[in-house]
Formats: C-alpha cells, structure tokens, sequence
C-alpha cells in the first residue's frame, strides 16, 4: 500500500462513523475532466476578458468537486490532500484562474474540516458546502499589510453573543462571485495584531464595497479586487482554535501544496504545447530538430523537478498530518514555506522555457502553440505572499537551527 492509500484510508476512518464506509476515488479523475473540459472551452475568455470563470465554477458544482473534502457524514466524498492537488494539477492544465479559484476554496474547506468538526455552525457549513456546493473566499490581506497574513488590523466587536468586523481587504479573490468568505482578524479590539481568529460569514453575514479594481498582467479570471468587508454574525461562527495553530498546521500547508499544483498544471500545460511544437517542427524538416529543442529539454526537466518537489512534501504532509508537533516543527514550517518559493520560481522557469522551445509561435498571442497566456499567469506565482518575505522569515526562524551533518540526516 502506498502513501495516498494510506493516507486516504486513514481519512476515512478518522471521518467516519460507519465502518462499512470505503472512500471510492474512482469517480474522481472523471469528473475532474468534466470540470477542466468547461474551464478549457472558456479560458480564452476569461483571461481577455478579465471575467470570473462561471461555466467551469459551474461545472465544478454539477460535479460536486466544491465540497469533495467534506468528510462522508456530512454529505462530501471524504477526499484526501492528494485528490485534491490532483485537481488542482488538472484544473491548472486547463485554466489557471479556474485552478487557483479550486486551490483557494479548498484551503478554505481543509481548515473547515480540520478546525470546525465539534462546532456546531461549522458542521453545519460543512453540510452545506456538500450538499448546495457553497464557494468560499478567503480574505487575509489587508489594508497595508503586505501580504502579512499573521497581523491583523481589524478586530472582531462583541455585543454579547453578536459579533461585527469591519475590514479594509485589498484583496478577495472572486469575492463578488463567492457564497461565503473565511477571514482572519484580531480576535478583540485590545487584542495584539498577531492575535488573530479566523472567522466563516456567509453571504447574508456581508456587505462587500468595492475599493480597488482587478488590471493585472495574468490571473485575471480570479477577480481579485479590493473590498471594504462589513459583516455581523454570531460568536459561534468565530472558529474555536487560535489562528496561529490554524496557520500552521493547515492553512500554510494546503495553500502551498494545492497553489504549487495548479502552478505545475499551468507549467504542464505550456510544455505540452512546446512539445506538439517541435514534433510538428522536426516532421517538417526531415526529422531535423529545430533550435528550440534544447529548451524543451530544459522545461521537461524543471517539471519533472517541480513535481517531484510537490508530491515528497505531499508524503510529508501525509505523515505529520496527525502530529500537532511535527506539522508545527520549524523543519517542516521551513520546508512547506520554501515548497511555495521553489515551486513558484521552477513553474516559471519551466514555461519560459516551453516558450523559448516554441520561438515566435510561442509568443504570439494567437495559433496552438501560444504560451503567453500561460507565462502571464505563472508569473503570479512568486508574488502571490512575496518569495522574498518568505526567504526573510524562514532565514530569522532558522538562525538557531544546526546545520545536517549527513546528507540524510
């Protein structure tokens, strides 16, 4: 039995109550396809047009992939960390906006799980998530912040059992598209801004004012613009774990496996077309091969490098991921942190290179071996929580750490 089975046979019996329940995955990839089939047909559009992506979001719902996560006795399937960076790769095949919307929904859904089994309102959102396909948004950046997902300035106001939140939020992506969002915020008006709860409205919890457009080079179907969040609800819907154990132990993890895989699919995406293109160059020419093919080379081997990065920090998520300790260890903190910059750093390296192996017919915007579309939004990659701020904050975290004495120590 490998990792995945493992890993998804030990989701299951941790999620369910019945003992005759067995995850059945083989619907999966099927269904997946169905979903990336109506990303592909409107992808075009959606990056030109800068439009959210309906009829493949859609999809997504007539497939019931919004709620997979959700463990079987709340109506989900009970899938596992590595179906769902599967879809992520899938979905980043054939849109990148799709895939990012998909990796940013279920590192909502992940943290619902997780973090809001035993409470009442989140067992109840989790019902239905699975059962009306609820998209949720996430809102973590704010005012000035930068990008520091662990400083809020917005603070949670009680009157009682009531609670209210105004928010300055620079960013929501598909926010005006969303049925919910998850947010982070201090947990009380004289609480420190790295003392944070994390917090689920639904769309009749909000009012969302919009503040900054969404222009960008790529991405531009996950409409990400700036809003002025206004939400009342009750206290039960604040999430009953501190933010920073939330942070550590999923919402950091998730996001970067599943944001590397749909990064991995946009980079499988361009080499594929750099790969059609020297095929059809090299039949031309006699069996010639053209100038680019030593690019080509290049990109197949930074994907393969990609994702074998993704699927060993898979494995070790998998394993830690019953472990409170070792998900909070800086050894695995470091290395879950540097996955995003690495990753980033190596999709965009590999479809720049699957756009040199395709010369001009790679640069140009139209014809099938196009990758400028692909290149603009791989280029997110590295700016989406800046590489930078992360390499600064793992060097600081690291200064007391000893350096491995053997190679696989």
């Amino acid at each position: 039995m490998n990792v995945q089975e493992e890993a998804g046979l030990r989701g299951s019996s941790a999620d369910e109550t019945s003992d005759q329940f067995v995850l059945d995955r083989s619907s999966f990839a099927e269904r997946t396809a169905a979903v990336a089939a109506a990303a592909a047909a409107e992808a075009e559009d959606v990056d030109r047009q800068a439009r959210f992506p309906k009829s493949a979001i859609d999809a997504a719902r007539q497939q019931k992939l919004l709620g997979i996560q959700i463990p079987h006795r709340f109506g989900g399937d009970g899938a596992s960390i590595f179906d769902v960076t599967d879809m992520c790769y899938t979905l980043g095949r054939a849109c990148a906006s799709t895939a990012m919307i998909f990796a940013m929904h279920q590192t909502k859904i992940a943290c619902l799980i997780r973090h809001g089994t035993g409470s009442g309102f989140h067992e109840t959102l989790m019902r239905r998530v699975a059962s009306e396909q609820l998209l949720l948004a996430s809102s973590t950046t704010e005012g000035q912040n930068g990008g520091n997902v662990r400083s809020s300035s917005a603070a949670i106001e009680r009157d009682g059992t009531d609670i209210s939140l105004v928010r300055n939020a620079t960013v929501i992506s598909y926010g005006a598209q969303a049925d919910g969002v998850v947010t982070i915020a201090r947990r009380a008006g004289d609480a420190a801004a790295s003392d944070q709860v994390l917090v689920a409205f639904t769309r009749d919890n909000y009012t969302l004012e919009r503040s900054l457009e969404w222009e960008t080079l790529g991405m531009r179907g996950t409409c990400s613009a700036g809003f002025e969040l206004k939400a009342k609800g009750s206290a039960d819907q604040i999430f009953p774990e501190g933010y920073d154990k939330i942070h550590a132990q999923t919402m950091t993890p998730v996001a970067h496996l599943c944001w590397s895989s749909a990064w991995a699919g946009i980079a499988a995406a361009a080499v594929e077309r750099a790969q059609l293109f020297i095929r059809k160059a090299a039949r031309g020419s006699g069996g010639q091969m053209p100038p680019g093919a030593a690019h080509f080379t290049a990109a197949r081997m930074t994907l393969a490098k990609l994702r074998a990065m993704i699927t060993a920090n898979l494995d070790s998520y998998a394993a830690h991921e019953h472990d409170e300790r070792g998900l909070s260890s800086l050894d695995f903190q470091s290395s879950i942190n540097l996955l995003k910059v690495e990753a980033s750093e190596l999709a965009v390296e590999t479809v720049m290179s699957a756009m040199r192996a395709c010369g001009l017919s790679g640069y140009r915007n139209d014809g099938g071996f196009s990758v400028g579309r692909h290149l603009r939004d791989v280029l997110s990659a590295p700016l989406m929580i800046n590489n930078d701020r992360i390499l600064t904050n793992i060097a600081t975290a690291s200064l007391m750490s000893g350096i491995p004495a053997f190679l696989r120590d």
